[in-house]
Formats: structure tokens, sequence, C-alpha cells
């Protein structure tokens, strides 16, 4: 597994240990509805997390009550008793649904898509136009969010792309060495290691935007790494660096506070899908292993429904006609 997987299921369970002050061979499933409790009542810990903390403690007792690891003899010969498991279907949360997010997290219109944008653009002119420090790293951030909207991506897999990572594309001549983008950190899965993928660039403006912010604003940044994303100092920009520039143009718009990067990823595949781009095109595109991810992803409009249904109702007549 991951290091930060085997680190944060690590503090889970020793939060776990701490809340209740008992040792592992005396708790009981009492113990967790008490911590269960207290999370949901009082810390408001959304549903998705507290399935998260209940399958590293269910992990942790599997683990101290497997004969093969023989801690329940060691514990019954010091302690008298043994662990036993205390995470049972009974008194923790079933995964029963696909998606466990916010439900207010949703794609962002091509309107609202727009409006961030061009927000971004402005606070590169305003930044110029004050003479302020913070223009590089405004027409960075203006960049970013373009990259991230214009191929898909997750603000990690956005955070560790390398200049090195663009490629032509033969199909593609007119986008030069931007045709297509190696993702190389992709999203792991069971224990895996970074998936990688190949996106295919179908967005000629993103293209221009970022070939723009690497000849003539990333020269300036002191560095000796490869980093496409480079902070004043000359690191790599981090995800979280990203999600709060994000926050911050989002709340200077008056824009739902559900709304995350991540959004513009989901805002990608459903303008894609509108735009009649093969689902199987588009899961390829954003690295999803089962088209039933992309799914949830997808929030087609109003009037993208309504055109389908009209061609539906067309061949519908058209055939009834015929016969």
């Amino acid at each position: 597994m991951a290091t930060e997987t085997i680190l944060g299921r690590q503090r889970i369970v020793r939060r776990f240990m701490e809340g209740i002050n008992e040792y592992p061979w005396t708790w009981t499933a009492g113990h967790v509805d008490e911590w269960m409790t207290c999370l949901v009542a009082e810390e408001k810990r959304a549903r998705s997390t507290v399935r998260s903390y209940q399958d590293a403690l269910k992990l942790f007792c599997d683990y101290i009550t497997s004969p093969y690891y023989q801690w329940p003899e060691v514990c019954e010969a010091r302690f008298g008793t043994h662990p036993v498991q205390v995470c049972h279907e009974w008194n923790t949360v079933a995964h029963l649904t696909d998606y466990e997010g916010r439900p207010g997290r949703r794609p962002m219109t091509r309107e609202e898509v727009q409006l961030l944008l061009d927000h971004a653009d402005d606070q590169v002119d305003r930044a110029i136009r004050l003479g302020r420090k913070g223009a590089l790293a405004a027409y960075r951030d203006a960049t970013v969010f373009k990259v991230i909207y214009g191929w898909g991506l997750r603000c990690n897999e956005t955070s560790r792309l390398d200049t090195t990572d663009f490629y032509r594309n033969p199909k593609a001549p007119e986008l030069g060495r931007f045709g297509s983008l190696q993702v190389r950190y992709g999203k792991a899965s069971r224990g895996s290691g970074p998936r990688r993928r190949m996106v295919l660039s179908v967005m000629p403006w993103a293209v221009e935007a970022v070939q723009d912010y690497l000849v003539n604003i990333r020269p300036h940044r002191c560095s000796g790494g490869s980093a496409v994303w480079l902070t004043e100092r000359g690191g790599r920009l981090k995800p979280r660096e990203m999600e709060e520039r994000f926050a911050e143009y989002r709340d200077e718009l008056g824009l739902d506070t559900d709304l995350t990067p991540h959004c513009l990823r989901h805002s990608y595949v459903t303008h894609l899908i509108e735009d009649g781009a093969d689902p199987a095109f588009v899961q390829e595109q954003v690295g999803h292993r089962f088209a039933s991810t992309t799914a949830i992803y997808t929030g087609v409009s109003g009037d993208f429904m309504n055109t389908m249904m009209r061609k539906a109702l067309d061949r519908a007549y058209a055939a009834d006609q015929e016969t």
C-alpha cells in the first residue's frame, strides 16, 4: 500500500484508542458505537468519512485477531483477555452507493467555467496594472485551471506534471508538441502504484494557454527542476494551493461553495458527452476503469437531454411512417 494510506490508517486507529482510552485487547462493539456517535453528532463528519474510519478500524482488528500473527495468544497469556473484531455489519455504515461525496458537488456549467477562467485572467491584468508582485503567480494559476478543465485532470495529477509530459500527436500536427499529455501520477487503486494514461488534447484553446505559459511565464521562475507549475521559490505547486486559489476566486464570484477544482474535471466529462464524444473515449481520457464511474461524473444539461429526446422522437415517428 502507499505510505500515505498506511500512515492515515494508523492515525485513525490511534485516535480511536485515545478517544475511548482503552487498549486493543479490551475493545468492544460498544466503544465503536460511542466513537461513531461522537463523530456524527458532535464533529458532523460526512457519511463517507465515517465509513472510511470504520474500514480502517475493521482492518486493524482483522490483523490483531488473525491466528497468523498470534496476538490473541500473547494477549491472553499476558492480560487474561484477547482482542476481538469490534466492527460488524450491524454497527457500521454500509457502502451502498457509487458516489458518497457531497450532493452539492456537481459539474460546473459552461457559463460558470467561462466566468471562472475570465476572472482568473482578470487577476493577471489587475496585478500587472497595479504593478504587483503576484502577476506571475496569477498567470500560473489561471493556466492551472485551464489545464485541469482542458484535459480533465485531478489536482494531484496537475501538480505532478513535468514539462516533458507533453507529446506530439501525428493525428493532430497543428497542436505541435502538445497533441497529447502523459499523466504519470494517476489515481492509484487497491494498493497499486500510480496509474499512467495518455490524454489526447481536444481543446485547442487550452493548448494555446499552456504553450504561452511555458514559453513566456515559466522561464521567469528560478528552478533546476522540470515541474510545470512553480512557486516563487522554485518548488512544485501543491494541490492544496490550487484548491485554495480556486476557493478564493469562487467566493469572489459568488459561486456555490460546494464547488472545487475537481468539479472542473466533472465539467470536462459532461461537456465532452454533450458535444457528442463517444463515452468510451471519455472514459479513457479521464482514466476510469469502469463506465459507471464516468456516468457518475456526468451531469448533462437540460438542452442536451431535450436534444436527445427530440432525436429519439424523430426516429420513432419516422419508423411509424415507414410502416
